[in-house]
């Protein structure tokens, strides 16, 4: 959530920043806004900021002369305070000289401003303009002195870039728990929340640490922790290139994103498993022989759909390998004092590697001695780092708040770790090569889905009327119902429920009608007759009937005329194909509802804060 973008080199900073901003709008915003220390009047920060798109700071700054090869930026999403112009970023001090963007959240911000009493005046109602003040009142002329101060007085998460007018060649970035990462240029330097703003201008970044402050001017970089100590910091090259960022004549990123997967799927899978021994390995895990074997139970801890993600891995590590796996929320985990020794794998599984929930949780397992590993997509992110080892899943850039193709690679590295904890504790070489071979068909099975999105938007064509819809799905095939449901939420704001089939006559099925259509994910599987008996039960309550079926089950048509047929796999590997008709389902439906399908309302790509 809330986008940073800082510049300061040879350039003109308005251009690079505004640019920026568009890059960072898939993280979820309401207001944006920039400031930039002036060249036509020395030692004066101008700032402009809007409420709404990047379109209307765009059209506010047209005409206005603001020069200045330093400044920064940033995109809120409203916490303190509403979506208002006076509370977008940056923020100011008293005296107009300190100006700062911020991500995360400010716990004892009522505490600081009674502590910093009358002689502030505060013209917004955040946590970011007090933390501005904060700084101010202990400036006594070094800027970072007065940063790491102030810090040392703040709970909560901080990413924070700052720049004063009486230092023209400096800007301060400060990272506590939310990420900030440096591109180095030619005697210039940016900083953002993510990569994802650089990839025009360069490759080479540096990640911060909590408690690191930087201090950058046009010619170099110095990184210091919280007691003033000097870090030496390694430049990295990031893998991603600019193109990969843009939409590729797709109408939208989560469309684009979605015909994506065939292609990222076999860059998840390439290198990590040996068909001919029927094994998986996946280096990162950074785990002996006997580690692995001492082993006595997985946890899986994610947010959002990643946990939908988490719950598909279950049925993979119980089945293949033998060993009890529990899903947990992130946001719980932490708070329910979980039991958790060193015979405990954990897996900490997100997207932006970011998820503050996710983090947290991850440390707490830390803590208890358990096996901490992370399954994430960006590389260098704070789960990457902070984990012992782990995996990359190489969705590549994944720009849509909803998560579509990170999903299915998700669940491609965790059949992989199942295969190879199950290779080592239980199963033969052969059902190794025949899980193996079944997932190195799934990228051409993919694309048979995909050339049915003409026909998909045809169906959902009949159903983005409705207002309120279930999804049903068994065993395996829950999660999916879970996940085709919350793609619906998030991006046509049609409101949805998933339960796994045989629960909808333990109440839900009351609210059942003509005008409640429900989603039935009814694969050819181990509990296919059972679900079946569960639609005939929805058919006779003349609720109009979507089924996700199995090529050539020509006993589906019996029930519904909406059928989209996916091609037979193995069960274990049914959710990488059957979640696909559901993202181009609610895809085509948020299209024809015209809503903003890239970043849906209230949403954020990189959940950030608690």
């Amino acid at each position: 959530m809330c986008g940073i973008i800082g510049y300061i080199g040879k350039k003109q900073a308005l251009p690079v920043l505004v640019k920026g901003l568009r890059r960072l709008e898939y993280r979820g915003y309401d207001s944006a806004g920039v400031a930039i220390l002036g060249e036509s009047e020395k030692g004066k920060v101008e700032r402009v900021r809007s409420v709404g798109k990047i379109d209307n700071l765009a059209e506010k700054l047209k005409g206005q002369d603001i020069s200045g090869t330093i400044g920064i930026a940033h995109t809120r999403w409203a916490t303190h305070g509403g979506v208002t112009e006076d509370n977008a970023h940056p923020h100011f001090g008293c005296d107009g000289k300190l100006v700062l963007v911020h991500n995360g959240i400010i716990e004892n911000y009522r505490e600081i401003k009674e502590k910093l009493g009358d002689k502030h005046t505060y013209k917004s109602e955040t946590d970011t303009e007090i933390l501005a003040h904060l700084i101010e009142s202990h400036y006594k002329g070094d800027l970072r002195e007065a940063i790491e101060h102030a810090l040392s007085h703040v709970r909560g998460t901080d990413g924070l870039v700052a720049m004063h007018a009486d230092h023209p060649n400096c800007l301060i970035a400060a990272r506590l728990g939310s990420p900030l990462v440096v591109g180095v240029g030619e005697d210039e330097y940016y900083i953002a929340s993510d990569a994802t703003p650089m990839l025009t201008y360069t490759k080479k970044v540096i990640y911060l640490e909590d408690g690191e402050v930087a201090e950058i001017s046009k010619e170099k970089m110095e990184t210091f922790n919280l007691k003033d100590e000097a870090i030496t910091k390694c430049v990295e090259e990031i893998e991603w290139n600019d193109e990969q960022a843009e939409k590729q004549g797709y109408d939208h990123f989560m469309l684009k994103e979605i015909f994506d997967q065939p292609t990222v799927f076999e860059d998840a899978i390439r290198g990590r498993y040996n068909l001919e021994e029927g094994a998986a390995h996946l280096g990162g895990l950074n785990m002996t022989t006997d580690e692995m074997r001492s082993v006595k139970r997985v946890i899986l801890i994610a947010c959002g759909t990643a946990s939908y993600a988490a719950m598909v891995g279950k049925y993979a590590f119980e089945r293949l390998a033998g060993i009890p796996t529990e899903v947990d929320v992130a946001s719980e985990f932490r708070y329910r004092d979980p039991i958790v020794d060193e015979h405990t794998l954990v897996f900490g599984i997100s997207q932006s590697g970011e998820t503050a929930d996710t983090i947290a949780a991850l440390r707490e397992a830390k803590r208890k001695g358990a096996f901490v590993r992370g399954i994430v997509n960006v590389v260098g992110s704070t789960i990457a780092r902070e984990t012992d080892g782990g995996s990359y899943i190489h969705a590549g850039p994944e720009l849509a708040v909803a998560s579509t193709k990170a999903y299915t690679n998700m669940i491609a590295i965790m059949t992989l770790y199942a295969l190879q904890f199950g290779r080592l504790k239980r199963i033969t070489p052969a059902t190794g090569q025949r899980l193996l071979k079944a997932l190195r068909e799934i990228p051409a099975k993919m694309n048979e889905i995909l050339d049915q999105s003409d026909e998909i938007k045809k169906i959902a064509e009949k159903y983005k009327d409705y207002k309120n819809m279930f999804f049903l799905g068994r065993g395996i095939n829950f999660p999916v119902a879970l996940e085709g449901s919350i793609k619906l939420k998030e991006i046509s704001y049609i409101h949805s429920e998933a339960y796994p089939g045989g629960e909808m006559k333990h109440g839900p099925i009351a609210l059942l009608s003509e005008d409640f259509p429900v989603i039935g994910i009814m694969t050819k599987d181990q509990l296919y007759d059972k679900m079946r008996s569960n639609i005939e039960e929805i058919r006779a309550r003349k609720a109009p009937l979507l089924l996700i079926a199995t090529q050539g089950d020509e006993g589906a048509k019996e029930l519904t005329d909406d059928v989209i047929y996916v091609p037979d796999t193995m069960e274990l590997l049914e959710p990488l194909l059957n979640t696909i008709p559901l993202q181009i389902f609610a895809y085509h439906i948020a299209v024809m509802l015209g809503r903003d399908v890239d970043r849906p309302r209230n949403l954020a790509k990189s959940v950030t804060v608690e």
